[in-house]
């Protein structure tokens, strides 16, 4: 076969990435999808029924959910992110996926079996009236699972993270990471599930363990695909250096990012009328 020849008019302009590409891209498999099944155990899904994934992102609750509903369920997906959901709708196009806020949820009263909101409700403006909301748009007797990353300080490999954005890219791009870790205490979480009128509130925090294939793509995933900013590629450099110096203790003999990372997961009944 010929080797293709460059052309003399001008290529196509490339479409830059967004934080939600890298997010999807260096997050997914690494920290997304293992908690989204553990989510969907929780919520003890059956086929046929209609599931609504709550801060959606770019799917990674609805593509484990499906298989567990089967052809005759359903799953929508709803997030106020437009980057995220175009990377959903790119990935899943036959699915209705929505842009909006959990705290006004544009669904009639009782219309899903079950809620899943993973690694979603720290970031809510007002938690309390998003929980409501899922209680609201579930049956009597429908399901809600939530996962969100237990505390910081229960995390040292993300502090030390955080620590070092802060130094290198300002106070206010360690802000993301901090409040990812905001909801980390099961008897918080207990109150806020159950204020919103859920029963048979069960809360646990659940240890885990993050491996990542090269300390870069940990670092890359964090910054790039969730911290984001104007950093130029100097300042990247410089702040990825240090990094690798700082986060040396955690990156094994084979080169991966490993390190401890518990979330706490929990789940509620909305009661029978």
């Amino acid at each position: 076969m010929p080797t293709p020849q460059a052309s003399a008019s001008p290529s196509a302009p490339t479409t830059a990435k967004t934080a939600a590409d890298y997010y999807d891209e260096l997050f997914l498999d690494v920290l997304c999808l293992p908690w989204a099944e553990r989510a969907s155990e929780r919520a003890a899904l059956a086929a046929g029924e209609r599931v609504l994934d709550v801060a959606c992102g770019t799917g990674a609750v609805a593509s484990v959910v499906l298989p567990e509903i089967g052809s005759e369920g359903s799953v929508v997906g709803i997030d106020r992110n437009p980057e995220m959901l175009a990377v959903a709708r790119r990935k899943m196009p036959d699915l209705d996926w929505r842009e909006g806020r959990a705290e006004a949820l544009p669904f009639d009263d009782g219309g899903f079996d079950a809620v899943l909101c993973q690694f979603g409700l720290m970031f809510f403006d007002d938690r309390g009236l998003a929980l409501r909301e899922m209680c609201r748009v579930l049956r009597p007797g429908g399901r809600v699972a939530l996962t969100v990353w237990d505390g910081l300080e229960r995390t040292p490999a993300y502090t030390a993270l955080t620590e070092l954005v802060e130094q290198h890219l300002g106070p206010a791009a360690g802000r993301p990471i901090r409040d990812a870790f905001a909801l980390g205490d099961e008897a918080a979480m207990r109150a806020l599930v159950e204020d919103a009128g859920f029963t048979s509130v069960e809360v646990a925090s659940v240890h885990d363990v993050a491996c990542f294939p090269t300390l870069a793509s940990w670092v890359d995933a964090e910054v790039k695909g969730w911290v984001g900013g104007g950093f130029t590629e100097e300042e990247y450099a410089a702040f990825f250096a240090e990094a690798e110096r700082v986060l040396a203790p955690y990156v094994s003999s084979d080169g991966k990012a490993e390190f401890a990372l518990p979330a706490v997961i929990a789940s509620g009944w909305k009661p029978p009328s």
